[in-house]
């Protein structure tokens, strides 16, 4: 699992939701492609979980999501607290025992 620290999240592909699919812009303002493997509530609170789409180590990023005022967008927050972290990856990992391979 990975964290995404260095990143800029507030770009997202225009038809992300009808494709899965989401391009975030990091620091160094280059483009990172990520397919959406899942989203769920937790906690009382959203989260999303991607793959990059160069990603050869099977580690996932886990971002909270926090609506915007107006409702229409998003904005995918890094995840500070590593206890976090963990509880929303072992949820994932129950919603996706079926399809994921985990051991």
């Amino acid at each position: 699992m990975s964290e995404i620290d260095d990143m800029d999240i507030n770009e997202n592909d225009e038809n992300s939701e009808e494709n899965n699919y989401i391009t975030l812009t990091d620091d160094n303002g280059e483009d990172v492609h990520f397919e959406i493997i899942d989203e769920f509530e937790f906690n009382e609170k959203y989260y999303v979980v991607l793959i990059p789409f160069e990603d050869v180590d099977d580690e996932v990023v886990i971002l909270e999501v926090i609506d915007s005022d107006d409702d229409e967008t998003s904005e995918f927050v890094s995840i500070e607290d590593e206890n976090v972290i963990q509880a929303v990856f072992e949820e994932f990992k129950l919603r996706n025992a079926d399809e994921f391979d985990f051991s």
